[in-house]
This record gives structure tokens, C-alpha cells and sequence, in this order.
């Protein structure tokens, strides 16, 4: 006979029912409803004996399951924030009107692991005259140019001896004053100052009056609170 499983010819009497040689399944005749319940019942058998019985869980397997995905976010989220992503709560206004005094932000560390900082970048970094603070600003001067302050406007001569008036859009809703310079950036270093010219305590004031390329964590990219957006 014919098995209807998996086709072959296989299929030998035993007793009441068929089994077949081949894949060892049972068939009975279709009047024979006592051989077709014997079967039903070896099947049924056949299906509680192949499943394992799932033991229940110990207290610790409960807590371990529980506690996993949070290690895992934490672990993650340390990873992020010490190679990835700065994120900084600005205590004064000294940016105005770019960053507003208690704006959280945050900025990227890996960027400058591809390029170099650039002129109006906003940096967080490690303040030169004492490196357990960090500091928010702008970067005006580029390593090897000189940086003029005439009646608070920014001049700059780069390398090969060409002076520019740099652009101030950025600058608070104010005249910007006061005579400073010339400061010579030295190689590997920035100058930098905040976008509220008149009231902020930057590079014109320090003792160290440079941000090293090594001292600087990121570029800040956004403001998350109290406001989402982009920063520039």
C-alpha cells in the first residue's frame, strides 16, 4: 500500500492498523474507527512525549532577566557618551543669543577625528587656565593666523599675510567694544570668544589664552532642552 505521508510503497499490517517502513506513519482503514482511535491516541502520546517541559524559573533567573536589558542600556549609553556624544548644561550667557544661559546641549566628539576645527565652530572644551572645567565658545582664530580687536570688530591675517574682517551675525543684539591684541594663534591651538562679545569672560581675559587641539571634547550640534534644535 501506498503511505500517504510520504508516498512509498512501505506500508505493512500490524494488528488493526498500518505503519509504513519508511517514515513511520499509521494509517487504519477508513470503516475501522476502533484501529483509527488507537492511532489518534499514539499520535497524541507520540506529541506530549516529544516537548520538554519548560521548568519554571528560579528568583534569580527573574531578576537576571529583568536587570539584563537595563545593564545593557546603561553599558551603551556610558559607551556613547565617553567616545560618541559631550552633553553640557551652559550656566551663563556668554553665548547669547546662540545659547541661552541653562541650555542643555550636546555635542560630538568623533567629528574632529575626520577634520579639522573650523572658523565659527562652537567647542566645548577644557577651560586652559584651570582643565577640570569645561567651557562653551566659538572659534574665531585658526592656528599660525594673528587676531586683531579694533573697536570690537574682529580682524584676522592668516599665514600668507592676508587681513579679513570676520563676519558677526552670530553676535549678540549689541555694539561690540573695546581694543584687544594682537594675539598670534600658535600651531595646534584656536582662539576663541563667545558670541556675547561684551559680556563674556573668553580668550581676550585668561592667562593661557589658547584652546589646544588636544583640550577640545566636540563640537556642539544641538540644544535638547529646553528647546530642540540645531546650533551653528
Amino acid at each position: 500500500m501506498i503511505c500517504k505521508k510520504c508516498g512509498e510503497d512501505t506500508l505493512e499490517k500490524q494488528g488493526d492498523i498500518y505503519v509504513c517502513k519508511s517514515c513511520g506513519a499509521m494509517a487504519a482503514d477508513a470503516d475501522n474507527e476502533e484501529a483509527i482511535r488507537k492511532i489518534n491516541e499514539k499520535q497524541q502520546a507520540q506529541s506530549k512525549d516529544g516537548k520538554k517541559e519548560k521548568k519554571p524559573k528560579s528568583k534569580f533567573g527573574e531578576v537576571l532577566d529583568f536587570c539584563t536589558p537595563i545593564v545593557i542600556a546603561v553599558v551603551v549609553a556610558l559607551l556613547l557618551k565617553t567616545f560618541v556624544f559631550a552633553n553640557a548644561i551652559v550656566p551663563t550667557g556668554s553665548m547669547l543669543n546662540t545659547i541661552h544661559e541653562g541650555d542643555r546641549i550636546i555635542a560630538s566628539r568623533i567629528v574632529y577625528n575626520f577634520d579639522d576645527p573650523e572658523r565659527y565652530d562652537i567647542i566645548i572644551f577644557d577651560f586652559p587656565d584651570d582643565e577640570s572645567q569645561q567651557y562653551v565658545k566659538r572659534i574665531i582664530g585658526l592656528p599660525g593666523e594673528t587676531v586683531n580687536i579694533v573697536n570690537g570688530v574682529v580682524y584676522v591675517t592668516d599665514t600668507e599675510g592676508n587681513t579679513k574682517q570676520l563676519r558677526d551675525d552670530f553676535v549678540t543684539n549689541c555694539v561690540p567694544t573695546g581694543n584687544y591684541g594682537p594675539y598670534e594663534v600658535p600651531e595646534d591651538c584656536y582662539f576663541v570668544l563667545g558670541d556675547n562679545r561684551n559680556n563674556s569672560v573668553d580668550a581676550r581675559f585668561w592667562k593661557n589664552t589658547y584652546v589646544r587641539r588636544d583640550a577640545i571634547i566636540g563640537k556642539v550640534m544641538f540644544r535638547y532642552y529646553p528647546s530642540i534644535g540645531k546650533i551653528e
